[in-house]
């Protein structure tokens, strides 16, 4: 085992790790911003150039053998590694220092990450920060952007990524006009509407509202959460939005449970080529590391 482990790198170490701590290879493949086929390769042409057996497969998911349970311990020491010298290298040679353009939405600048910006910024004064707010993709690829914060359920395989967190959305409606229990479903689909544009047809929310809601009743379309959150503010309709937005606005209430039909993922992105600069990867790790604390927010479980 000690010889054969001299033909692995640390990226194959960090998928038997990731493969050990989720049970299964879509979760780890979405943890480590790769497709479910590309992981179930990787794992093949790491056990056979171990000549072992890593996972059993089982029905209840991916279960580590005494030799996966050896290579997991290592690929968790020299990760532990790699981050320590990385972090004193990259504060010793770079810095910190420099501009970084981050790419979002209304929503999510709104939400999250302006506070998360004041506090890298605090920690680390020689790093500015330009903002681009927007629903279209940049090219990361082309320095565009340094790094995009999308909910997304396709995230661009050409980029790396660290999900954050699954999305839920509830339908929300005035605090005023709803002060009471939540509405039936069939009373909710003949209320007025607030939705989305066709810009964000990509949404789960727009489809599942054309599906059900008269058209005549759909009174007010935008293409902006924010935007659609303003108009329910203003008693336009009821609408989708997300938990962690539409929770945090006072005046606005849940008049449905979450709709498990309809959801998110929350994304941190770059490109490889830029992911190991000191800055990106400083406030990459500064964001999973912030937005932890907001998870239960993020997935409905924090409602006002």
């Amino acid at each position: 085992m000690t010889d054969s482990l001299q033909t692995i790198s640390w990226d194959d170490l960090r998928i038997v790790k990731a493969i050990g701590e989720h049970g299964s290879l879509v979760s780890a493949a979405a943890v480590l911003g790769v497709n479910h086929s590309t992981m179930s390769r990787r794992l093949a042409a790491i056990e056979k150039a171990l000549d072992t057996v890593l996972f059993d497969r089982r029905r209840s998911g991916y279960v580590a053998t005494a030799a996966g349970t050896e290579v997991i311990a290592l690929g968790e020491r020299v990760e532990k590694e790699i981050l320590g010298v990385t972090r004193r290298i990259s504060r010793r040679e770079q810095g910190f220092k420099g501009e970084l353009r981050i790419t979002t939405s209304d929503a999510l600048l709104l939400d999250f990450l302006t506070p998360v910006v004041a506090d890298f910024q605090a920690a680390n004064p020689e790093i500015t920060v330009e903002m681009i707010v927007g629903n279209k993709p940049l090219n990361l690829a082309r320095g565009e952007s340094d790094i995009a914060f999308r909910a997304t359920l396709a995230p661009p395989e050409n980029l790396f990524g660290r999900k954050v967190a699954r999305i839920a959305w509830a339908i929300y409606g005035r605090r005023s006009d709803y002060p009471g229990a939540a509405l039936t479903a069939e009373e909710r689909y003949r209320r007025q509407w607030v939705s989305y544009g066709r810009s964000l047809a990509g949404l789960k929310a727009y489809a599942f509202v054309n599906e059900r809601v008269p058209a005549c009743n759909i009174r007010y379309r935008s293409d902006s959460v924010a935007g659609v959150a303003s108009a329910i503010s203003a008693g336009m309709g009821i609408g989708f939005l997300p938990c962690m937005h539409g929770d945090l606005l006072p005046d606005l209430v849940r008049v449905s449970p979450i709709e498990p039909e309809v959801f998110d993922e929350l994304w941190i992105l770059t490109h490889p080529d830029i992911r190991k600069s000191g800055r990106v990867y400083a406030f990459m790790t500064h964001c999973a590391e912030a937005l932890a604390g907001y998870r239960d927010l993020i997935e409905g479980r924090k409602a006002r």
